[in-house]
């Protein structure tokens, strides 16, 4: 009986492991976690004020959500495939005490309305950031800002660049550019 037991134990983490990694995987990529530090510096860098929106497209195990709305006061929205994160997120929001602070929406973030964000927070990869610059573009309105952890959107001028944490903050409508031009004009000053 205990054998049976365990098997089902490990059965059913087998299963949850599989639903972590490959339900995200195949809207993008896997949830792979950022350095609460690295996202700090980041959402300072996109000047993330208290009470404005921010959306966390491929919110993973909820950190930039939790940081944004307690260390910065903004209101959180996290947008989550994965439903194995999902269920983390809100125990972690659930434990935090910021459930009027944060919120959580099931589904793929490419169906998404962003017209409200004023920050939109995205970890992705090259090839995923050309599939999303014509969805941010459109949905994104002026004046928001835009962070992208590690890749860079090659058609747009980044406002900041940050090379140790390898960060991107672009303003919206974006400026039409490139990684390449910023560096010119930062050479330059």
């Amino acid at each position: 009986m205990i054998i049976l037991i365990l098997y089902g134990f490990f059965l059913f983490l087998f299963i949850l492991g599989l639903l972590w990694i490959f339900i995200p995987a195949l809207y993008g990529l896997p949830s792979r976690p950022t350095h609460p530090d690295r996202i700090r510096k980041a959402l300072k860098s996109a000047n993330l004020q208290p009470n404005e929106i921010l959306y966390d497209l491929g919110a993973g195990d909820g950190r930039v959500l939790l940081i944004a709305a307690k260390e910065f006061g903004a209101n959180a929205i996290g947008v989550e495939v994965g439903p194995v994160q999902c269920a983390l997120i809100w125990l972690r929001i659930a434990a935090s005490g910021l459930r009027d602070k944060v919120q959580l929406r099931w589904g793929n973030y490419l169906k998404t309305d962003l017209s409200q964000a004023d920050v939109v927070f995205i970890y992705a990869t090259s090839r995923e950031v050309q599939r999303l610059a014509p969805y941010l573009e459109k949905q994104m309105k002026r004046g928001s800002r835009l962070v992208s952890i590690s890749a860079d959107f090659p058609e747009w001028e980044p406002s900041v660049f940050d090379e140790p944490d390898l960060f991107f903050v672009y303003n919206m409508p974006p400026k039409y550019g490139s990684l390449t031009t910023y560096l010119l004009k930062s050479a330059k000053e």
